[in-house]
């Protein structure tokens, strides 16, 4: 399994302190079938817990998910500041799903090649 963070969701991990351990531990979790909600089209909601904290005040992430293939955080948000995302959005993201785990692999390699998408690996 490959994972990705998009431009915008690398600045919210950055700027959250999100740590890519803790990115690789929820793609584990989903592979697992441990989701917070499946909205269809391959976008899935998952909680991250704060660093010293759990995961009920945590984050929200939204992810792009093709099993067994790739994942791709697209989407974050502290849980103080929002409880879900509208229809309007996951409309949205249901949509930009359908684009990104169609993308054939020369396509998805140029993405990464234009920086589009960052992989996170173990370690780093």
């Amino acid at each position: 399994m490959r994972v990705f963070v998009n431009k915008w969701f690398e600045k919210f991990q950055r700027k959250e302190r999100i740590s890519d351990e803790k990115i690789l531990q929820a793609v584990r979790e989903v592979g697992n079938g441990i989701i917070d909600a499946d909205y269809g089209h391959g976008v899935i909601k998952k909680r991250i817990a704060r660093e010293n904290e759990g995961k009920s005040g945590g984050y929200r992430t939204i992810i792009l998910y093709k099993v067994n293939d790739k994942a791709f955080f697209v989407y974050g948000f502290p849980k103080k500041d929002k409880d879900n995302i509208d229809r309007k959005e996951e409309e949205a993201f249901k949509a930009l799903a359908d684009q990104i785990l169609s993308m054939n692999d020369k396509d998805f390699l140029k993405a990464v090649r234009l920086g589009l998408f960052k992989e996170v690996k173990e370690n780093g």
